[in-house]
């Protein structure tokens, strides 16, 4: 882990953050052990002690390994942790998975917190999200509205690159961890969200990681089909015979019907892509087939 001095604006946001933190009096904190929760319930730890409590949900939706890691940050910044279960999977809106999935999500996540802070006499519910979420399209911030839920780094204006330089600071294992959002996101708008289509795509993933990519996501669309996303330079690994053939025998293994490979690369988000054109996000695709030659 690189320590770094903090730039001095982010050293004020700092110091800002656990002022407001301190005016909450208690908090829990909407933990899933990404950078950004982190930093805030480390914190929320900082400016509360045993006044601040770490709040995660566990469902079909979260990665194998996020739990486990969400136990080990939550024991190494010293912060009451509690695991909740939620059921959005449960849920016909949220399974439906139009473009308003998240709100259903945050709002079911949100409930359950709600009943866990009225028993443990808790203040006031905080989540992760900073001021550069603000330019995406995220319908999980109306639930958070709606269950007067605050978010500490946004009112202390601190963007993601302000929080990296925090995790750093307070040498939080995560400061370097790239996005991970919940399965339920790899799905394409208005194909159906269930157990086993999520437990598909976290093996997948959890397959590519094991082949040394990084940053990557497997999308899935109509009929069973893969869009794998990885950076730029790895696609031409990716698509070379030998280590085509592996991801190809592995995912049909899996359960998926067609395994495509996609040119323009890694890009957090892009399922959202054309909806402000109320239509798909547009796929530039390589087939990964190598029995399919002359068809």
């Amino acid at each position: 882990m690189i320590v770094m001095d903090l730039p001095a604006e982010v050293s004020a946001k700092r110091d800002q953050l656990l002022e407001v933190l301190r005016g909450y009096g208690s908090c829990a904190v909407a933990f899933s052990a990404g950078v950004d929760s982190t930093v805030v319930a480390k914190a929320a730890q900082l400016a509360l002690h045993n006044s601040a409590i770490a709040v995660t949900a566990s469902s079909p939706s979260l990665a194998a390994g996020e739990l486990e890691q969400a136990k080990e940050l939550a024991a190494l910044m010293g912060i009451r942790h509690q695991v909740i279960a939620t059921a959005e999977v449960e849920q016909d809106a949220y399974r439906r998975n139009g473009t308003d999935r998240c709100y259903h999500c945050k709002t079911e996540l949100y409930s359950r917190v709600e009943e866990l802070t009225a028993r443990l006499d808790v203040a006031v519910i905080c989540n992760g999200a900073n001021v550069d979420d603000l330019g995406d399209y995220r319908p999980g911030m109306t639930a958070a509205d709606e269950h007067q839920v605050r978010s500490p780094l946004i009112e202390c204006g601190l963007n993601k690159e302000d929080v990296r330089h925090l995790a750093a600071a307070w040498e939080l294992p995560v400061w370097d961890k790239p996005a991970t959002p919940c399965l339920s996101s790899r799905i394409a708008y208005g194909e159906e969200v269930t157990p086993e289509r999520l437990a598909m795509i976290d093996a997948a993933e959890q397959f590519l990681r094991e082949l040394g990519l990084g940053e990557l996501r497997v999308r899935y669309h109509h009929g069973g089909l893969a869009r794998i996303e990885v950076p730029a330079e790895s696609i031409a690994s990716c698509a070379a015979k030998d280590l085509a053939g592996r991801i190809h025998a592995k995912f049909k293994e899996l359960g998926f019907t067609f395994v495509t490979l996609d040119l323009a690369g890694f890009r957090s988000g892009s399922m959202n892509h054309g909806l402000e054109r109320q239509s798909s996000p547009t796929l530039v695709q390589l087939r990964i087939d190598p029995v399919a030659k002359g068809r």
